[in-house]
């Protein structure tokens, strides 16, 4: 799970983009696009009706525990499985310099291979929910998302790693991570990539949406500058940002002791909340410690329906099976306020969600 804590604010050119089915053509990579998304008549129709300003990243789902999409970087292209995260806002890859254990098992980005890219020379630590990553800041003059409708985000700054330490990264299925949150949260004097894209009049609207698969390995998708109503169902109820840091929701109770406040947060597998709060719904779901107390487990028992024999008697039989299951609410040790919780990939499977940053709001709908 991440989180981090101006931007420049320089003048970028306006660049032309190609449409979507362009762009994966392009990239041979139209064919596993469709078969990604077997949703039928939205997508057809945004074929015949292409929105340049709106764009589509596929994402794989890794065991409902992290959400992953490409991105390209360099030229000629060096690509990257990133978890996209609204938890914080910074780019970074592990470099072909890094140390670390953890790097040997991941892609590297080889700056000798790109030929634009510039070095700042500036250290950079950064610190998530789960563990820290140090290395450099770097710019790349043609930066290239792909896999986002093909959008070109130039001169877009990201962090090279040179250490991983502990156990962070040696077991992720991604190499790195790509911020969505606020630039408030980025790396003093960098800009964001969604902020960037924007910026250069890539977007139709200063807005993405997540829609998140459950189980599922393909459909997952992140929406760029516009929204697929086809993802949900009934309508979009809109909730202000209470800071404009995190995506964070505040307490919307008035004259009363209220919920605190929520962290929306794609980067974070699980619900996390105070830690009283979440053992009180761990008894109450009669959850057990399953190992070392960092997973609860749950015994559940279905009991199958009761079978009728002919005449005045009737035999009731249940037919009983034990499952095991896991709890997906843990407390949270992050420094945060007391009263706050983190509603993760468990919650965002639920449910539709608009990051708004125009209107600095929310948009929550039920998941199609």
């Amino acid at each position: 799970d991440g989180h981090r804590a101006n931007c420049s604010r320089g003048l970028l050119p306006l660049m032309k983009i190609k449409s979507l089915r362009e762009n994966l053509r392009e990239n041979n990579v139209l064919n596993d696009y469709l078969e990604r998304y077997p949703r039928g008549p939205a997508h057809k129709s945004l074929e015949k009706h292409p929105d340049p300003g709106v764009a589509f990243e596929p994402m794989r789902n890794y065991l409902d525990l992290a959400y992953v999409g490409i991105v390209s970087i360099g030229t000629p292209p060096q690509d990257f499985k990133v978890v996209l995260d609204t938890g914080s806002a910074d780019l970074w890859v592990p470099s072909t310099y890094c140390s670390s254990g953890a790097c040997a098992s991941h892609s590297s980005f080889d700056p000798l291979r790109s030929s634009t890219f510039l070095v700042s020379g500036r250290p950079i630590h950064l610190v998530y929910g789960s563990g820290a990553i140090s290395g450099f800041l770097a710019y790349d003059t043609a930066g290239r998302v792909l896999g986002i409708g093909g959008l070109v985000d130039a001169a877009q700054a990201f962090g090279l790693s040179l250490q991983e330490p502990g156990d962070f990264m040696k077991y992720a299925v991604f190499d790195g991570i790509l911020g969505l949150g606020y630039p408030s949260l980025a790396l003093p004097g960098t800009t964001p990539v969604f902020d960037n894209l924007w910026k250069q009049g890539l977007l139709a609207q200063n807005l993405f949406a997540f829609y998140l698969s459950s189980k599922d390995e393909k459909g997952s998708v992140l929406m760029l500058g516009g929204v697929d109503p086809s993802y949900y169902s009934g309508e979009l109820h809109w909730v202000p940002v209470s800071r404009p840091t995190y995506w964070q929701l505040g307490d919307q109770c008035e004259g009363s002791r209220g919920w605190g406040e929520a962290i929306i947060d794609t980067g974070t597998s699980l619900l996390n909340g105070p830690p009283n709060y979440i053992l009180s719904i761990q008894k109450i779901i009669n959850a057990q410690p399953y190992s070392n107390g960092q997973v609860q487990g749950v015994r559940r028992v279905t009991l199958g329906q009761a079978k009728g024999t002919k005449g005045a008697e009737r035999e009731q039989t249940a037919q009983v099976r034990s499952h095991t299951c896991y709890s997906s609410f843990e407390g949270l040790d992050h420094p945060f306020p007391s009263e706050t919780w983190i509603l993760g990939d468990v919650f965002l499977r639920l449910y539709f969600t608009v990051f708004d940053r125009a209107n600095n709001r929310i948009g929550l709908a039920p998941a199609a």
